[in-house]
């Protein structure tokens, strides 16, 4: 029988949704990842062992990074926070293949934009004015 090779994913190749839309092109994404803290006790009985539990999960904020397009979104978003109207969106990054075809999704629950920033001007440089936006959320799932 021969030996079948998968090839992994180019990770250029991804969508962003929320709450269902494609949302505009990112040329970034980053902190999609889980931690599970680690409760430790000791048995009162056992003087030399550690005991380990599974504890809380923890979620870093979804970093997106796009060149500025004149495009207000993102920055209302925020700004619908800042004035006490946190909208929570359900969101996906889809990862695609060679084929432009989804192979894998990666959902985030109930987030919102906890941060933005703005470009670094430089009269001397000629690279892209690029913004991001931070999404902090309830959970991570891969389907």
């Amino acid at each position: 029988m021969p030996v079948q090779i998968n090839d992994p994913y180019l990770a250029q190749s991804f969508l962003v949704e929320i709450d269902g839309v494609t949302v505009a092109s990112f040329s970034e994404v980053s902190g999609l990842d889980v931690a599970i803290s680690v409760v430790e006790y000791r048995n009162g009985s056992e003087d030399t062992t550690v005991r380990k539990l599974p504890g809380l999960a923890k979620y870093s904020n979804i970093t997106l990074k796009r060149g500025i397009v004149g495009d207000l979104a993102l920055w209302q978003w925020l700004n619908a926070v800042r004035h006490g109207e946190v909208q929570r969106w359900d969101g996906v990054i889809v990862l695609l293949n060679a084929r432009r075809e989804p192979m894998l999704r990666i959902r985030f629950r109930r987030g919102w934009v906890c941060k933005w920033e703005g470009p670094t001007l430089n009269a001397h440089s000629n690279d892209v004015a690029m913004e991001s936006i931070e999404i902090c959320h309830e959970g991570l799932d891969i389907e």
